[in-house]
């Protein structure tokens, strides 16, 4: 197996095994409050989430959808996720790719994502203030056909192709700088019947100037 192969494979079973561990069995720690069901405008939420850090993403804000905190993951740790109602979780492993994840649980801030349409913008507030755009490509969804397996299979519901976990890791954090929303699917009271990710890309050339917010370096897997 070549080195690339390798950690595709690594990163698949990472991936798998966020939620396996993570949507399978949450902790149940829950924000004191509900997020406000009436959105800010961006310049007050913009206030809200920065902290003068000019590389990290601190905020997540969809018109008429969510306006939410991104929190990062404890180092060593790539099954933490929040468990905060109003934040989503930045995907460590991600980066390794130079793209950008977010994962929230599916009964929190990730019950938002299912109003998440193709053509819909998705702003990135970083903790300088500033805002990189994305255009959403398009919202995939698969069935886990061995839930507990990070070996297992997933068949996209769509088509009703199957994927391998390493196809699927593939297909939704590798290639160009991109961003991907990713939770779970509730079905029949699984908590991990299924996996939603929003596909979304940079607009107006902002790929270029996303790569120096890359903290962990890319990695070249072509």
């Amino acid at each position: 197996m070549s080195s690339k192969t390798r950690f595709a494979h690594f990163m698949a079973v990472a991936l798998i095994s966020v939620m396996v561990s993570v949507f399978v069995f949450p902790a149940r720690i829950y924000a004191l409050e509900e997020p406000n069901s009436v959105l800010p405008n961006l310049p007050s939420f913009i206030e809200a989430v920065k902290d003068g850090n000019p590389d990290t993403p601190r905020g997540i804000y969809v018109p008429g959808v969510m306006a939410y905190s991104i929190v990062q993951q404890p180092v060593g740790n790539a099954n933490y996720v929040s468990a905060d109602a109003a934040a989503v979780t930045e995907f460590r492993t991600a980066s390794a790719y130079g793209n950008l994840g977010l994962l929230a649980h599916n009964d929190l801030a990730g019950s938002a994502f299912s109003q998440i349409k193709a053509g819909d913008t998705i702003l990135i507030v970083y903790g300088d203030g500033h805002v990189q755009r994305f255009l959403v490509k398009s919202s995939e969804q698969y069935q886990a056909l061995q839930p507990l397996d990070p070996y297992g299979n997933f068949q996209e519901l769509e088509t009703g192709n199957t994927l391998t976990a390493v196809q699927l890791f593939n297909r939704v954090y590798n290639g160009n700088f991109h961003l991907t929303l990713q939770t779970c699917i509730e079905k029949d009271g699984n908590l991990s019947w299924g996996r939603l990710f929003i596909i979304a890309v940079p607009i107006n050339g902002q790929a270029l100037n996303a790569l120096r917010h890359n903290r962990l370096g890319l990695v070249d897997i072509k």
